[in-house]
């Protein structure tokens, strides 16, 4: 491994991180290698080196020695207690390591300042991580990556990593209908996950130093709105129905003791989306914009299913 590059750390990855993984190896300023409980045929191809781990501490911090790397980039998508306890064990193998020094949690949620315990399943294993990370990080520099909705989930499976999640997301593409939660006029954000993947890389390239919460997106917007540009981009109309806002609650209210069910979790998301957390602050983001992504693209709805249209492969 040349020596002037820096080794960045990916654990567990899934969808999203192979995105990052992809614009990592296209850099030549980066290495990467990837802790992982098992070997996977997508990274074996590239040539990316893998370690086996259960993501224990002790595991954890072995191969952080072992491979000199510089950032832990988790893409870890638990959501119940395990989500807290593997990331305590990431959080301590950086302060024990001699050369990781900066931790991303796996986050991708909206604005957190503002909403930290929506969705409700994020407040129960994101938020007590947050709290530890504020006040036990010992050296470590940190950030949480917020994007809203992924904007892939606009687009037919095979355009994507990202796997459709047609029960959370308003927009079936398989039936051609929208289940639009609440009035629709609700403030959403939704960012393109390969853009998002890319902000990541150049905040692995930064020197100016990590704020504690990074906001990026490629469109604001209300689902009402980009209904009407899938309408008009595809010419064809979507059925919709519409889910009142007190159903919504309702629905969560009688389900707390049930919020490790995949379909309670599900309402949760519409809670989320509802109370207007999705929404990336757009000042902030803005400003951060131009502090760390003046060489980013992030596009909008109507650009992204203009690429996707007739092209087959990854966005």
């Amino acid at each position: 491994m040349a020596a002037s590059r820096q080794t960045i750390a990916l654990a567990a990855v899934g969808s999203m991180g192979k995105f990052v993984c992809e614009d990592l190896l296209a850099d030549d300023r980066f290495n990467v290698v990837v802790i992982s409980r098992g070997r996977d045929e997508w990274f074996t191809s590239r040539n990316v080196p893998i370690h086996v781990s259960d993501y224990s501490h002790d595991s954890v911090l072995s191969i952080l020695n072992e491979t000199n790397a510089t950032t832990l980039l988790s893409f870890l998508n638990l959501n119940d207690e395990r989500y807290i306890t593997i990331h305590k064990a990431f959080l301590s193998a950086c302060i024990a390591s001699q050369s990781c020094k900066r931790l991303m949690p796996s986050e991708y949620c909206g604005n957190i300042e503002a909403h930290p315990a929506r969705p409700r399943f994020y407040g129960t294993t994101r938020e007590p991580f947050r709290q530890i990370l504020k006040t036990e990080a010992d050296g470590v520099e940190w950030t949480l990556i917020e994007n809203g909705w992924f904007m892939d989930y606009f687009l037919p499976k095979e355009k994507s990593y990202m796997r459709p999640v047609p029960d959370e997301f308003p927009i079936n593409l398989d039936d051609w209908t929208a289940r639009v939660r609440g009035t629709g006029d609700e403030p959403q954000s939704w960012t393109l996950a390969r853009e998002v993947g890319r902000a990541i890389v150049a905040l692995c390239a930064d020197t100016k130093g990590w704020e504690p919460v990074t906001y990026v997106c490629g469109q604001w917007g209300t689902y009402n709105e980009v209904i009407k540009t899938m309408e008009s981009f595809y010419n064809r109309p979507i059925p919709k129905t519409y889910t009142p806002p007190d159903e919504i609650r309702d629905y969560v209210a009688a389900n707390l003791d049930n919020d490790q069910v995949y379909a309670v979790q599900a309402v949760m998301c519409d809670e989320w989306s509802i109370d207007g957390a999705t929404e990336v602050p757009k000042e902030t983001t803005l400003r951060q914009r131009e502090k760390y992504f003046a060489n980013c693209k992030f596009s909008t709805l109507e650009e992204v299913l203009g690429m996707a249209k007739g092209v087959r492969g990854v966005v």
